[in-house]
Order: C-alpha cells, then structure tokens, then sequence
C-alpha cells in the first residue's frame, strides 16, 4: 500500500462524514422545528453545525498531501469536463464554500429563513454529488477490486452511517452545554435529544444491515471475477484477514450493539449522561471500523494492464 493512499483514506472518510453531517443535520432540524419551533430547532443544531467545517477541512488539506505538488493543486480542476476527480476536488470546494456560507448565516441569523434553508438544500445536494463523483473516481478498468457497485454504495452507506452517529455525538455533546449554561431550557431539549437519538440509533442499524449485506456479495462478486479481482478476494481473506474480521466485528459491535443500547438509553428520562457516553463509544467504534474498511479499499486493490 502507497503511502500516499493514508492521505486519500483520510480525505475520503473525513469529507464522506461532513457530507452525511451536514445532511442529518438538515434532517433533524427540519423535523424539531416542524415539532417544537425555530428556536428550539436552532439552539439544538447551530453547535453541531459549527463542527462539521473543521472536519472537511481537515480532510482536504490531507487530499492534498496525495498530490506531487499541492501548490499546484488549483490545475487539478482544469479537467472538470472530463475527469471525475477535477470534479471531485471542485465540488469538495464549493461544499466547503456553500457550507461556510450557510453556517455565517445560520450562526449570524443573517437573511430571511427562507432563504437559509434553500442554501442549505444547495449545499446538501451539492455534498451528495461530492460522495457520488468521489466514487466515480475508482470505477476504473483497470481496477476491478474498486470498478464494482460496491464502491458508490459502500461510500454512500459510509457518508451516511459515520455521518449520523457524528451527529449524534455532537448533539449529545451540544446538549450537555445547554443544560450547564441555561438549565432553564434543558427540559424541551432533553425530550428533542433522545427522539433524536432514537432514530440515529435505528438508522445505525438499518445501515449496519446494508454493509452486512454489502460485504458477501462484493466477495463473491471478486471470487468469481477476473484473475486481479480474484486476487483482491484472495487478500481480503488471506494476507489481511486480520483487518476484515476485525473491521467487522468492530461495525457489528459499535453499529449494531451499541446503537441498541443507545435507543434503550434514549427511552428513558435521567439516563442522559449515560447517553452521551454511549454516544460518543459507538462513533469511535464505527469511526475506526470504517477507517479500516477504507485501508482495505487500498491495500487489496490490483491494477492490470499499464
């Protein structure tokens, strides 16, 4: 494995998670200020959003470590016609761009909600097409570990899966400063924290499901392939078994078992701290599984022809 693909498992994992961030965030608020008004809807998410722009910065400066020459990096995106990855690297700058814009405002209560919340729907969208031209990218030939419909789904279920349970523990941790700061809100926020963190922790596992299903038929797909994706088939359960067995017992325990204790936790009052420990434990647990999923994405693949 290229030293230089740590760089891209950072970036993809890093921008996968803000995209999928950003879109439970526009969900969840969306819903609390459809339930219980603007206010309430804002002083649940406006910290949370605050969070998601250092971390797809963070993964865009590693993007950039991945090049020969970052400061050349501004003529990756002279292809934008025809390359996926000038695509990439261009929408990864307008969503960082449109996202900043948005928080400015939402954070300033700058402009008419209205026109907040088509910005936000721009930016959303825009993520999306992110996670898609990013999966595009590796549907190559030459590569036939990574040209499957394993990759947009995988990536797609990943942006999603991290980006919930990243909400999750930002809302968990967004709460805990509500209540030190004003206890005289807390009650309402308490009641909209664990409804919400009742559907992360059923969307974790529906997701857990998806990769749980994924996963077989993406190595039966390789086995009975051409001799290179035979080969990645051969690695996943040979030479780095280790990894695969770990990344899945890992997703199983942090997606599957914690989220149920979380939704347990969720359905009782006065169990809050307790929610937030359990919060945080599942993000770190599936943030590592999903690290090593990537890793896996690299380490396997084998290229033929030139």
């Amino acid at each position: 494995m290229n030293v230089h693909d740590f760089a891209l498992i950072t970036f993809t994992i890093l921008a996968q998670m803000a995209v999928g961030s950003f879109v439970v965030l526009g969900v969840v608020h969306f819903f609390i200020n459809r339930k219980s008004g603007a206010e309430e809807a804002d002083r649940m998410s406006d910290r949370a959003l605050l969070a998601i722009g250092p971390v797809l910065v963070l993964g865009m400066i590693a993007s950039l470590l991945h090049l020969g020459d970052p400061f050349r990096a501004y003529a990756a995106i002279t292809n934008w016609d025809s390359s996926w990855l000038s695509r990439e690297i261009l929408l990864g700058v307008t969503f960082a761009t449109l996202g900043a814009v948005f928080a400015l405002l939402q954070w300033r209560k700058i402009g008419s909600t209205a026109v907040r919340n088509i910005l936000a729907i721009v930016t959303a969208v825009v993520g999306l097409v992110l996670v898609y031209a990013m999966s595009n990218v590796y549907l190559l030939p030459t590569q036939p570990a990574w040209n499957s419909w394993a990759t947009p789904v995988s990536f797609f279920t990943t942006t999603f899966l991290l980006g919930s349970l990243a909400m999750g523990a930002a809302f968990v941790a967004n709460y805990a400063y509500v209540q030190s700061k004003d206890p005289g809100c807390a009650d309402e926020q308490c009641v909209l924290l664990r409804a919400v963190m009742r559907w992360i922790a059923m969307a974790s596992v529906v997701l857990l499901g998806v990769e749980l299903v994924i996963l077989p038929l993406y190595l039966a797909s390789l086995a009975t392939g051409t001799a290179a994706a035979a080969g990645t088939a051969a690695l996943l359960i040979g030479t780095y078994n280790w990894a695969l067995i770990l990344r899945i017992a890992l997703v199983f325990i942090g997606a599957g078992i914690f989220s149920l204790f979380v939704y347990r936790s969720a359905m009782n009052p006065g169990e809050e701290k307790l929610l937030g420990t359990l919060a945080y434990t599942t993000f770190a647990i599936v943030l590592v599984a999903e690290v090593l999923g990537r890793f896996l994405f690299y380490a396997t693949h084998i290229r033929i022809g030139i």
